[in-house]
């Protein structure tokens, strides 16, 4: 098979995958969870079978502290952050009177701005009962479910096979990737065997890196917010930990948070002191302990990457798609820079000389004949000297 055969195959089989993807997107949702979960958690069920542990203590190990986490996810954090937004809609009169009040006279007597574009009260209003009347985040899911007979179904079937899927593939993880290389071809497994560690590092570096640092980054702006006094403390805390992958985002934006909550809520510099605080030890561990220690020097996946995988995948292929962005995106990222390697060493690009760019580095930019002189010079053929003679 020739190489342009070999590469019309493989374009050819990527399509299929792709279109198979799209069809069986109604029942992969279980799957894709349950390969992302054995994904993260394979270096720890790793690390437990160094240590001495069958791989199957290991994985019974590692499932169990899955189980917990999410159950203490769904038991902690979900109704905490629920009974934060409720607490946000009922403040939000509060929050638009201040604006009104101070915000926007300050802005039409120093800028010349109307700041009044719309009913405050009414849009709080509006928002309130929208709120009280869905019931609160858990509720308007809840009622959601319960409209179908079939997302029941499909809800109690994910919750059944999402434990059993994540079981088995973290068991049998090394084993299927191993046999997965052993189908491919020997005269390429180096190359595809390299770009595969280096998709693993970029990929690894935001799941595993960079979504702990966002956690953790959450949790200690959520917990100084606290020790602070302000209301809204989890629900700023964990914004500015989820944006936090965007360089200074999350901090621009949960500084912003903190400071009119603590603006509405006290008004005075002590707790503007406070909150400028937090968020500088916050910037603190996450540059000189969390970034170096979680994430290292491994270069992950640009922001913006980040983000147009998800979107697209979501567009294309839903639920499954968002969860598949991220790898996908990983891959390609890798794919790029191999073929910008590649591109750079070959004669289309065509790599300058050393010697004319050392000759043009020391020749003034101006001196036009001295170029042309040292052109000739190098263009000439070696004299033989004992011709000469």
């Amino acid at each position: 098979m020739s190489d342009l055969s070999r590469r019309c195959f493989a374009l050819a089989s990527l399509i299929l995958a792709g279109y198979l993807i799209y069809l069986l997107k109604p029942v992969l949702t279980p799957f894709a969870i349950g390969a992302l979960l054995a994904y993260l958690f394979d270096p720890l069920a790793d690390r437990l079978e160094a240590w001495g542990l069958s791989r199957t203590l290991a994985v019974v190990i590692v499932f169990t502290f899955i189980v917990v986490l999410l159950v203490l996810i769904l038991l902690v954090f979900v109704p905490l952050l629920e009974s934060q937004i409720s607490r946000l809609i009922h403040n939000l009169p509060v929050y638009l009177e201040w604006l009104s009040s101070k915000v926007s006279p300050w802005l039409r007597k120093n800028f010349d701005i109307e700041a009044d574009l719309f009913d405050t009260q009414a849009l709080a209003q509006l928002l309130k009962a929208h709120w009280d009347k869905a019931g609160g985040l858990a509720a308007t899911v809840l009622r959601a479910l319960s409209q179908s007979s079939a997302v029941i179904l499909n809800w109690f079937a994910n919750l059944f096979l999402i434990p059993v899927i994540t079981f088995y593939l973290l068991r049998d993880w090394d084993i299927l990737t191993a046999r997965v290389g052993e189908l491919i071809p020997r005269t390429v497994y180096p190359t595809v065997s390299r770009l595969a560690r280096e998709a693993n590092d970029v990929l690894s570096a935001f799941l595993r890196g960079q979504l702990t640092v966002m956690l953790v980054l959450g949790l200690i702006y959520a917990i100084g917010l606290k020790l602070a006094g302000i209301d809204l403390a989890f629900l700023i805390g964990m914004t500015a930990g989820i944006l936090s992958f965007v360089p200074y985002l999350g901090t621009i934006t949960g500084l912003l948070m903190a400071l009119f909550a603590a603006a509405t809520q006290y008004g005075d510099l002590q707790h503007f002191l406070y909150v400028l605080a937090v968020f500088g030890v916050g910037q603190a561990l996450e540059g000189m302990v969390l970034t170096p220690l979680l994430v290292g020097d491994r270069i992950g996946l640009h922001p913006v990457a980040v983000i147009f995988a998800v979107l697209a995948g979501g567009q294309l292929f839903g639920f499954v798609g968002v969860l598949l962005g991220l790898p996908v995106a990983a891959v390609i990222m890798v794919l790029l820079r191999h073929a910008h390697e590649r591109y750079l060493d070959s004669k289309l690009y065509g790599q300058p000389v050393e010697e004319d760019i050392t000759l043009s580095a020391e020749t003034p930019a101006g001196s036009q004949s001295a170029q042309i002189s040292q052109a000739a010079t190098r263009s000439q053929p070696p004299v033989d000297s004992d011709k000469e003679a």
